[in-house]
């Protein structure tokens, strides 16, 4: 049996069997050698030529072999050769298998790299080792990504049930707001329907009297043309004739119709009015996906501020990490977009305009250069445009809140004091790329700079 399962080459067990065009199977490493030497292609054991030099696996066959080496009736997992019957003493690299000194000095293996079993094997327990150590290594960097993987799943999870609430409560507001003002617009129909139907039936019960006064005086004057007495026609003609003179008030003509287009026409435009009086009007809201994990931000995405503490957030590529900056959540390439921020009486701050492409991990410089265009205060009095070198600026007056005026195509970035709209910086540049606002509410300062930089809504109220 073990004769019939070895390769006509290596004369030892197929390995890898493969199945040549004349039906004759070899060990696929051993029909590769051969054929590197044999011009054309052609079976060593029929000589049969070939064309195609591709090698159809023999699964069938290699079944057997499994199944055969697996019975334990083959002496592969011996210390004996199968062909020659030695004990097998060497390691023949090349081929990576064991084989015995007769091998050695056979064809099969000529030139081959050879090593004692003992030094082959504590060679590749070494290569094994270091393999197995770099294995390690990887499971370690896949566990420590898993882990990041579950937290960022986490807090998915946690971002999404917060804004479900935060949503339904942003909705239940307006509906609210919906429900009060349906039942404003309903009770006042109601009033001018009641006020006008009062004064309809007012008139339809006066005309009900005028018409029972005129039904007497048309059987009176009836009653008088059928006499016959003339004494008594002509007796009581003048009374009759002024009663049928009697002169009545023309009806109304017009009527206190319900006023449709008051309530209809113009509804959606007068709610939504009314609308902006319960919603924010901010033009830019903040990303939180964005902001470092020092930074809290508000519920609303209008208010930011620094704890020095630390939060467990995912480290996604769009986040500063240790420079405490966070950016708007919508981005512009084109228009001329201007917010609002109320600095306060903060000790220090950033406020302006990055590119998209801005480095966000580590340490930052904030220069046009690196793609920020930013206006500084430092120390409490020390304001600086943040150009490629920073230029100090000399204000009579501590902006509480700054106005930031972008014009895209213009390639401006302009710098205002909203409380007397007095001009601070200007910054000019060329915009090829999404730009979106910047934020940072800068260090703590030991206690003096604790407080939050807040985006103004459009209606002069902040969130």
């Amino acid at each position: 049996m073990e004769s019939e399962l070895s390769c006509a080459v290596c004369y030892e067990i197929y390995k890898d069997p493969v199945l040549l065009d004349c039906d004759h199977s070899f060990c696929r490493s051993c029909i590769t050698r051969y054929w590197e030497s044999s011009v054309p292609a052609a079976c060593p054991v029929c000589r049969r030529g070939t064309t195609s030099r591709v090698l159809r696996p023999n699964r069938t066959l290699a079944n057997i072999v499994e199944t055969f080496v697996k019975s334990g009736k083959s002496d592969q997992n011996q210390q004996e050769c199968s062909r020659h019957k030695e004990k097998m003493k060497l390691f023949c690299k090349t081929d990576k298998q064991p084989i015995c000194l007769v091998c050695q000095s056979s064809k099969s293996h000529q030139n081959h790299e050879v090593l004692p079993l003992e030094e082959a094997t504590e060679e590749f327990k070494k290569e094994l080792r270091t393999l197995l150590k770099l294995i390690q290594d990887k499971k370690k960097e896949r566990d420590v990504v898993k882990s990041d993987y579950e937290k960022t799943l986490a807090h998915i999870q946690d971002q999404s049930s917060k804004t479900e609430k935060q949503m339904k409560v942003q909705f239940e507001i307006l509906h609210q707001f919906l429900r009060e003002e349906e039942k404003t617009v309903l009770e006042d129909l109601k009033l001018e329907k009641e006020k006008n139907s009062r004064e309809m039936e007012g008139r339809i019960e006066k005309i009900t009297e005028e018409i029972s006064s005129l039904s007497v005086i048309v059987q009176d004057i009836e009653h008088e043309l059928s006499e016959q007495d003339s004494v008594k026609f002509l007796t009581k003609f003048p009374e009759t004739e002024k009663r049928a003179k009697r002169t009545l008030p023309e009806p109304q003509q017009v009527s206190p119709l319900i006023n449709v287009g008051k309530y209809i026409g113009s509804l959606q435009y007068r709610v939504w009015r009314k609308m902006l009086t319960v919603i924010n009007t901010a033009p830019v809201t903040l990303d939180p996906n964005t902001a470092s994990p020092y930074l809290v931000l508000s519920t609303s995405l209008h208010r930011v501020k620094n704890t020095e503490i630390w939060q467990q957030l995912p480290d996604n590529p769009e986040r500063f990490d240790s420079c405490v900056s966070v950016l708007g959540a919508e981005g512009f390439t084109s228009g001329t977009p201007l917010w609002e921020v109320e600095v306060g009486e903060k000790t220090g701050w950033d406020v302006g305009v990055v590119k998209e492409t801005i480095t966000r991990k580590g340490q930052i410089t904030l220069t046009p250069s690196n793609g920020f265009w930013v206006l500084s205060l430092r120390n409490g009095n020390e304001y600086w445009a943040c150009a490629e070198q920073w230029e100090r600026l000399h204000l009579t007056v501590s902006p509480r809140k700054i106005i930031i005026f972008l014009d895209y195509e213009g390639g401006k970035v302009y710098f205002y004091n909203s409380g007397n709209m007095s001009h601070i910086y200007t910054f000019t540049g060329t915009f090829t790329e999404k730009l979106y606002p910047y934020f940072s509410p800068f260090l703590i300062d030991g206690g003096k700079n604790t407080g939050s930089l807040r985006i103004c809504s459009q209606r002069g109220t902040y969130e």
